[in-house]
């Protein structure tokens, strides 16, 4: 576990990036993808979790134009407020172009393998954005936010996609879910599950928001789908 460098696209800058290195040569690698609450200790469970399946696993802070490094506990109100006004502040477009710069790093440590992205929250609707505008090798999205105002880019998704959806997502009300299903359905290289009764966040690694039972269902259907689309 470690820190790295990472270059914008553009020039503008470089950011930091928590990676997590398995023990011997990576299978592949993945991005994991924050949600609002910046790289945090559950972001980086994730990712030690990843290398611990045999994954170079890395991931991006994507704040870092606002708040550098921040880690927020959502099960702290003052957190919580700070992370949704962040997430106001947030040009989701730049964080894309950040998530490829990672994607192209990914493949540099990784010896030109394939690189998969997995994010939650504000990450599962960077997902899909990543999957749509960049060469990533697969995306999961968990309880994606907003994802039907970007259906409009579903022509441009050419490898596979997963999505978990949370089926009491407060954020993700059953009109916004069917829009979903009903523009994502028929698409080939799409893959929707659902988890009636749960709510957003079920597959945090830790707090309030933790449902047990669905987040390992929808672990291990994430670990056979990159075990699938990346080898």
């Amino acid at each position: 576990m470690s820190m790295m460098k990472i270059a914008t696209i553009d020039g503008s800058g470089s950011f930091d990036a928590y990676v997590a290195e398995p023990a011997e040569a990576p299978r592949a690698a993945i991005v994991v993808i924050q949600e609002i609450f910046g790289v945090n200790p559950g972001i980086r469970r994730k990712c030690d979790d990843w290398a611990a399946a045999g994954y170079l696993a890395i991931a991006p802070d994507l704040f870092w134009r606002l708040e550098p490094g921040v880690s927020l506990d959502p099960d702290v109100p003052k957190e919580f407020q700070t992370a949704l006004d962040l997430m106001g502040k947030f040009n989701q477009d730049a964080g894309v172009r950040d998530i490829e710069a990672t994607i192209r790093a990914a493949r540099a440590e990784s010896g030109a393998r394939k690189v998969g992205v997995v994010g939650y929250c504000l990450g599962g609707r960077l997902a899909f954005m990543t999957a749509a505008r960049t060469d990533a090798d697969a995306s999961v999205g968990y309880y994606g936010v907003g994802i039907d105002n970007l259906l409009g880019e579903k022509h441009a998704i050419a490898n596979p996609v997963l999505l978990h959806i949370a089926g009491a997502d407060h954020f993700v009300t059953p009109d916004i879910q069917a829009k979903m299903h009903e523009g994502l359905d028929d698409h080939p290289k799409v893959r929707i599950f659902d988890y009636p009764g749960e709510d957003h966040g079920f597959a945090t690694e830790s707090g309030k928001r933790r449902s047990e039972a669905a987040a390992q269902l929808a672990d291990q259907r994430t670990a056979e789908f990159f075990a699938e689309t990346l080898g």
